[in-house]
């Protein structure tokens, strides 16, 4: 995968228009027709119609490849029904709100999504052109992938979701459904809600988002190889997974989430959302916390009787290293993780030798990562994590020798993402030895074997690999 060429969509697009199309099978998928611009309507009697109306006789819908979908209004996959998007496509949610309290565009799943870009034309939700700024990252202007209770199947592959975030209020859809609380909460890039839901999200960047990137409330799901950048805005993740999960999260790179890159929970466990299971290995997590002015944020935050198995991952210029809260009250949903089925070890934390932009004031007075790192913290279970990681101090940066990238000059603030850069490791790298190397069954990947099938088709999640970081030797 080549995730440089997700960043600049250089590729000659078509709008198209829907038309009512009629079929004697409703499960026979329809391909809205392209319109002609200089053609009339001819003899067709009923002419343009709207995004909700393509579902009339029909079970399935295909956006074809290098379209152009504006959306104006909020959109609806309905239950029972399927949306195939195709490669090339740019969905743009447009910026003005909906209806009188000017509501954040939605794109809401009831059904199933098949998002089937590729890595020459991926797929674009985005908003128009004009505004995507560096002064909007974290404007928040539209309201991202909502899946609901009735999402059975969603696929997100080389797929770019950017400048999500806005405020949910009155009248929206997720609050109108009770994912969300109108005035509370922020949208984020992608919203799960269904338990028994197989979610695949691959090959992909979310970027620029003011709530976190992925927050899973339900469901099984494969997050893997994607690129994670400026997701936060005040005090959000990457990854945010709570009860009624199995998630596997592998081969990531994960740049300056506001707080953690994984915060995994599983609040809210009952007997119909069950249990929160991760296993999160081999991913790279750069500039972690900083943008937190608390003493939260920094990697990796497990609580509420999740089980984990974090693992092989490789921290740079982090604020903290893994954190477990409620310590005095482990396996718990309202307090620590549970320690008896996880395991957080064979991690490494580099740090650069920059100090904190001194606009920013910790609570800790924390100025280096390395001094977060050693800091004796009291979410940091001494006793059973991170035994066995590699951990920066000041006389020793464990610098773990990128292809393209100095951990010694990047801003610990900044959220910028440089398409230059490269996490491959260099032949010398010493975080391509000392990783967890074993073959313990707990460890192994929950869909390793049985993968998560998808629109028919299978995913497996890769191996651990014997190195720490998403990416071995260049």
């Amino acid at each position: 995968m080549n995730l440089k060429k997700y960043l600049f969509v250089g590729a000659a697009l078509m709008s198209v228009s829907f038309f009512a199309a009629c079929s004697d099978d409703e499960n026979e998928p329809q391909n809205p027709p392209v319109e002609e611009p200089d053609e009339p309507n001819g003899d067709d009697p009923e002419g343009p119609v709207s995004l909700e109306d393509q579902w009339n006789n029909t079970n399935t819908v295909t956006w074809p490849a290098d379209t152009i979908i504006n959306l104006t209004e909020h959109y609806t996959v309905p239950e029972g029904k399927t949306l195939i998007i195709k490669e090339g496509v740019q969905i743009i949610a447009s910026t003005e709100g909906v209806g009188a309290n000017l509501l954040p565009v939605e794109f809401t799943v009831n059904g199933n999504l098949y998002c089937e870009g590729t890595e020459e034309k991926p797929i674009l939700f985005s908003i128009p052109e004009a505004e995507r700024t560096e002064a909007n990252t974290f404007a928040g202007l539209w309201g991202g992938i909502v899946a609901g209770t009735t999402c059975e199947e969603m696929l997100i592959d080389h797929t770019i979701i950017e400048y999500t975030g806005g405020d949910v209020l009155e009248g929206a859809p997720a609050a109108q459904a009770g994912y969300y609380e109108a005035g509370d909460d922020a949208y984020p890039q992608i919203t799960t809600n269904n338990v028994n839901g197989n979610y695949v999200i691959t090959n992909s960047i979310l970027r620029n988002g003011v709530s976190d990137a992925i927050y899973m409330m339900g469901g099984n799901a494969i997050i893997m190889n994607n690129l994670f950048i400026a997701n936060g805005e005040t005090g959000e993740e990457a990854v945010n997974v709570k009860s009624g999960c199995q998630v596997d999260v592998v081969g990531n790179v994960m740049f300056a989430p506001n707080t953690n890159a994984l915060k995994l929970s599983s609040s809210d466990q009952s007997d119909v959302r069950p249990q929160a299971k991760i296993q999160a290995y081999n991913n790279t997590i750069i500039n972690a916390g900083w943008r937190r002015d608390s003493d939260k944020g920094g990697g990796i935050y497990a609580e509420e009787n999740v089980s984990v198995h974090v693992y092989n991952n490789l921290l740079v210029n982090c604020k903290f290293r893994a954190m477990t809260p409620g310590l005095d009250n482990l396996h718990n949903i309202e307090g620590g993780y549970d320690e008896a089925n996880s395991t957080i070890d064979y991690n490494y934390y580099a740090s650069g030798s920059q100090e904190v932009d001194p606009s920013y004031v910790y609570e800790q007075d924390i100025n280096y990562s390395w001094e977060g790192y050693n800091y004796d913290h009291e979410d940091y279970d001494t006793e059973r994590v991170d035994l066995n990681s590699v951990i920066a101090t000041q006389d020793d940066s464990k610098d773990p020798q990128f292809a393209n990238f100095d951990i010694n000059t990047t801003s610990l603030t900044s959220y910028t993402y440089d398409d230059s850069w490269d996490f491959h490791l260099t032949a010398s790298s010493p975080a391509l030895e000392g990783a967890y190397s074993a073959n313990a069954s707990d460890m192994a990947p929950l869909f390793g074997t049985t993968g998560l099938t998808v629109n028919g088709e299978t995913y497996t999640t890769p191996a651990p690999q014997p190195y720490f970081g998403a990416y071995g030797a260049e």
